[in-house]
Order: C-alpha cells, then structure tokens, then sequence
C-alpha cells in the first residue's frame, strides 16, 4: 500500500515534468514532433490532421485534469497566445504497454479530422523520455463528471449526445478505426455540449475490413456480448458493432443514474459483468421513456452483433431525425 500511496503523490505534483538525466527505462521510437498537412480530396482514404510545433517551454501549467495508468493531464497555456489546451504526459519510465498504447493513440489522433473527435495539436518529445500530446482542451469535462454534477439527463439532451457520438463513429468507421473503449468518461463535452469522442489508447486501426477485433481490451464494464463469447455471439463479426453496444450502455447510464446492468450503487466485478451481459438479456429502460428511446436502445443493445444497427443507420433512427422537430 506505501508504494501505491507514493506513486499517488507523484502523480497529483501540478508542475509540468522537469528536465531529467536518467535515461528511459523503455525507449521507444516517437514520430516526429510535427508532420505535414495533406489536404484531403475526394480520392483520399486517409486524411492527417494539421499539428502545431509547439515545445514545452512555451507552455504554462494551470492545473492537474487527471492522473493514472502511467500520465497526467494538464490544463495548460500557451504563454504567447493565450490559447488553453490539455496536455497528456506519459512518463518515461512508465509499463511498456502504455507507451504501447499512447504511441497508438498518437497514431490515431494524427489521422483523424472531425469536429466530433478531440484534435490532436501536436507531440511533444520531452527531456526523459516522457511524451506529450498537446489536445483540445474541453471545458466542462466529461459525459461522467457532467452526470455526477447533474443527476440525470433528458431524451433531448441524450438524443443531441447521440448524435454528436454517432457521427464521431461514422467518421471512425469509415476509416476503419474502431475505438473499443467507448464510455461516459472518453466522451469529452464543453459549455455548448459539443461532445466529442477521446482516449484512444486501445483503440484498432482495421488494415483489412475483416482483420478480426476480439481481444479483451478496453472497459469490461461496457464491453459487447461477443467480446466476451466470440463462439456464441460473433457470428458474421462486425469489429464496428462493439461500439454501438458501448453506446448503447452509455446513454442508458446517462438517463438512469447508474450502470444499466447493476442495481445503483454497486461496484461491478468481472464475474458479475460477464455472467450479465452473456446469459442474461439485455438492460431495458424504465417506464415513461418514449418510444422511440427504447427502440433506438434496442438497436444498439442487440446481443447478436449482427443485428445491431450501424452508426450511419442509427444516425437516421427516428430518436435521432427528432431532434429537428422539438427544436422547430
């Protein structure tokens, strides 16, 4: 427990890293440190998002977003511009795995370019060995904090989430990326509730359509029936449609209060969670939700991944088009 303890403190310091002279446990090779915009046209698969060269002496800490699984996120300030972004340090001397997985998130956000998916400004390659990944910074926080703040949410609010999710999926999946850790905490939203989809620390680039996805990665707690029990429930496998599921889950947990599968209140375990989402059946809302909320949940909460609804079907699903009709 003294050596958790320990490591919690060193996580909570607010300065940015210091320059260091010990040498990285687990060098890794990072891309460099800027790339070359390419303008996208209609012939193009891949687009690359433009990034800034910014180094870190030009950047002011604030405060402390949030700590674990190796890094730190900062609230900091370009001292030149003014302008606020977050910035993610993974320490140099962190497991081989999570810079395994920045270095995936790295490569990711560098070929993303959506409004509906958090930008990438630039990487950082730190003094020790630490990497930086200078973000757009969100200024309300996230879908879970926000639930924590406010409760519950309404059909309307959840309906506007959905569609902002789902049009940041549609991106994803066109470009054959699937993120795998779709949840309340990796859904980014500011003070216009703009949601934006974040973490792609094990998320999977799909180099063959049918390249197959199953490994247990990402949160157990809002991982698909196929995930669990390929055998059973990944028959015609659609890597895609685990983050429908995952969406699924997440607006029901927004509406609720609670994770769907279990009573309020209760902490999940892995046992608990597998026997639910395997032999039991899918989590329904409760009474006096519309319609069109419930078989908008059903499409994403299918347990075969076959039947489940696409991102780009979902996008046209009546609880989705009515948007337009309560703003009118």
């Amino acid at each position: 427990m003294a050596l958790v303890r320990e490591r919690r403190q060193l996580n909570l310091r607010l300065p940015l890293p210091e320059p260091s002279e010990r040498r990285p446990r687990f060098p890794l090779p990072l891309p460099p440190s800027s790339i070359s915009t390419t303008n996208s046209t209609a012939n193009t698969t891949t687009t690359t998002a433009p990034t800034t060269t910014i180094s870190i002496s030009e950047l002011e800490k604030l405060k402390v977003l949030g700590h674990g699984n190796g890094g730190t996120v900062y609230k900091v300030r370009h001292k030149r511009t003014s302008a606020i972004y977050a910035l993610k340090v993974v320490h140099g001397d962190s497991d081989p795995e999570v810079r395994r997985q920045i270095l995936r998130e790295i490569s990711i956000l560098r070929r993303t370019d959506s409004p509906y998916v958090i930008k990438c400004h630039g990487v950082i390659d730190m003094p020790g060995g630490d990497i930086g990944i200078l973000m757009e910074y969100m200024n309300v926080g996230t879908l879970e904090s926000l639930l924590k703040s406010q409760a519950t949410f309404t059909e309307l609010s959840l309906a506007k989430i959905a569609k902002q999710v789902l049009s940041g999926l549609d991106y994803l999946h066109n470009h054959k990326i699937i993120h795998r850790d779709l949840k309340p905490s990796n859904l980014l939203v500011n003070r216009e509730m703009e949601v934006k989809i974040a973490d792609f620390g094990v998320s999977k680039i799909m180099c063959r359509t049918l390249d197959p996805c199953n490994s247990y990665v990402g949160t157990c707690a809002y991982m698909s029936p196929e995930r669990f029990d390929p055998d059973t429930y990944g028959v015609n496998y659609n890597g895609y449609a685990a983050d429908i599921w995952s969406l699924g889950l997440t607006l029901m947990e927004l509406y609720m209060g609670h994770f769907p599968f279990l009573p309020p209140g209760q902490r999940p375990d892995w046992a608990t969670l597998m026997c639910a989402i395997c032999f039991g059946e899918p989590p329904s809302l409760p009474e006096g939700t519309s319609e069109n909320f419930r078989d908008f949940i059903e499409c994403c909460l299918q347990k075969e991944s076959s039947k489940r609804w696409s991102a780009q079907q979902l996008l046209q699903h009546p609880f989705i088009l009515s948007i337009d009709l309560k703003s009118t």
